[in-house]
């Protein structure tokens, strides 16, 4: 997990389910050689309605295209806050703090 962004409206949070972050070693029967589920995601947090959208599949495919043109062409922080804007309206979850 990578926190790519952080504002006072936004977070977003690049998901790599299959990076070990412990850095500890698993016996080999237990852990495959291929990833399972080999497949990353995004999860933005829009921080003034306390709702989050998790991006996988194609939309992620998309969204990791647009921050490649952020690193290409940097946008102030108004173009990015604008952006994840555009995802809000696909936020249904609230945000819940275990």
């Amino acid at each position: 997990m990578h926190m790519l962004y952080d504002s006072d409206s936004f977070v977003v949070v690049h998901m790599q389910p299959d990076a070990d972050l412990n850095g500890s070693e698993k016996p080999a029967a237990v852990q495959p050689t291929v990833p399972q589920l080999p497949r990353h995601g995004f999860e933005i947090v829009d921080k003034r309605s306390g709702k989050e959208v998790y991006l996988d599949g194609s939309w992620a495919e998309m969204f990791q295209l647009q921050i490649l043109e952020w690193q290409r062409n940097t946008p102030t922080q108004e173009e990015v806050e604008d952006t994840l804007d555009g995802y809000v309206g696909l936020a249904q979850n609230p945000v819940l703090v275990h």
